[in-house]
């Protein structure tokens, strides 16, 4: 006789309009349809709209000695489950950074004391990197690889970027890139920094980097904020939301708090990166938080980053409700395609999949920085609609319900290198 379930979720209307009972077991779905019995939790989700947890593969987490100030594993992935992520994948321009095996080791112990969910870690993309040791340790990815150099991260000159192309391609290891033309200047304020750091050079930083990526790299690029540069790319990328939904018109000129790499657009280059919605294979968060304190000083010494793990499904389901797109395409590029790019198991409604699900209710409410939980204390989406999930599952476990958290289901996803080189 087959075990007992461990949690079933009765009631859940699915994307296609289905009500049905998820039936989960040691965190996989067993079943999805009539409901089971003698589950140790059941959760009634009535009324509500359940989802795959999404994953967001580009966070910067934070945490260690220098930057807990800024954001922790604890906050940063309570911030996450708190808006329907139960996947991160997190950074390595850390202090230090994630160039070779005891500072990759010492970030996955570290995250491993505070994720309240799934998480991955990269490895950096550098000219002393130990990218073979990174792989063999569980590195998912590599990068974000610095081809122009922003908050905590040093551009990578471009013999050494080829040279680490080729260790990664024989490695069948993912890279992804940041891809920027800066040129001097004083960054006074949001038209400026966009000025030096312009759309029309980030695009001719894509086309310059698909030159030396040879067939068969697995590649990504990061963070793309122009029309053009989406047209210019010859391999996978994703867009960010702010990119999408905010501008420089929205905010005063010298706000820093907006400050971010690559910078907000125009509002008519914004509509124009809206207008290409349908091509974009991936939306990621950046989710790159600074304090209060940090972001309100002089525009040019403040750091480039914005908060946003938390907000990013929500203010992308509250476009679904209004009409703006399809949630067969916020699903795509949240939870499909970047599982395929990092080939993970994703979550979802066949037996097998991870029991990874947030639960929706039928209206938005107003973002306020107030409800948010990272340690950034501040979001640049005030007052702009989102739907927040009430309950979210992680593992097959409770993670978050009604505002209250549960520790225990974080799980660290590692890379097919640490699969080849410790199961043997």
């Amino acid at each position: 006789m087959p075990a007992s379930p461990d949690l079933i979720i009765r009631n859940a209307l699915i994307p296609g309009g289905r009500i049905v009972d998820i039936v989960i077991r040691e965190g996989r779905v067993v079943h999805v349809g009539a409901g089971g019995t003698g589950a140790e939790q059941t959760i009634d989700a009535h009324g509500n709209l359940t989802l795959p947890g999404a994953i967001d593969m580009h966070v910067h987490m934070r945490g260690g000695a220098h930057q807990s100030y800024k954001e922790t594993w604890s906050t940063g992935t309570m911030s996450a489950v708190a808006g329907g992520v139960t996947m991160v994948v997190d950074q390595p321009n850390t202090l230090p950074t994630l160039t070779g095996r005891t500072t990759f080791c010492e970030r996955v112990a570290e995250a491993r004391e505070g994720a309240y969910c799934r998480f991955g870690i990269n490895g950096a993309v550098t000219p002393d990197a130990d990218l073979a040791g990174l792989w063999e340790e569980g590195a998912l990815a590599f990068g974000e690889t610095f081809a122009a150099a922003s908050s905590y991260g040093e551009a990578i000159g471009e013999d050494d970027l080829k040279r680490c192309l080729g260790i990664l391609r024989r490695l069948d290891a993912l890279i992804t890139i940041h891809c920027e033309e800066v040129l001097d200047g004083r960054d006074v304020d949001l038209a400026l920094h966009s000025q030096l750091r312009s759309g029309a050079g980030e695009a001719e930083a894509v086309r310059k980097l698909c030159t030396l990526l040879s067939s068969g790299q697995r590649s990504h690029f990061c963070h793309l904020s122009s029309d053009a540069s989406v047209r210019a790319a010859c391999t996978s990328y994703e867009v960010m939301p702010h990119h999408l939904l905010l501008s420089q018109e929205m905010f005063a000129i010298d706000d820093a708090h907006e400050k971010v790499n690559p910078p907000l657009r125009t509002e008519k280059e914004r509509k124009a990166l809206w207008n290409v919605w349908e091509k974009i294979p991936v939306i990621a968060s950046d989710h790159a938080p600074h304090s209060d304190a940090e972001k309100s000083g002089p525009f040019e010494t403040a750091p480039a980053g914005l908060p946003g793990v938390e907000t990013m499904v929500p203010l992308l389901l509250s476009l679904v409700y209004e009409g703006k797109c399809t949630l067969t395409s916020v699903l795509q590029k949240t939870v499909t395609r970047p599982s395929g790019l990092l080939r993970i198991i994703p979550p979802g409604f066949t037996p097998g999949a991870s029991a990874d699900f947030a639960i929706y209710p039928g209206e938005p409410e107003k973002i306020s920085a107030e409800r948010l939980h990272s340690r950034a204390e501040w979001t640049p989406y005030e007052g702009m609609d989102g739907v927040f999930p009430v309950v979210v599952t992680c593992n097959g476990r409770v993670v978050y319900d009604g505002g209250q958290f549960t520790f225990g289901a974080g799980e660290w996803v590692r890379g097919q290198g640490y699969k080849k080189n410790h199961e043997k």
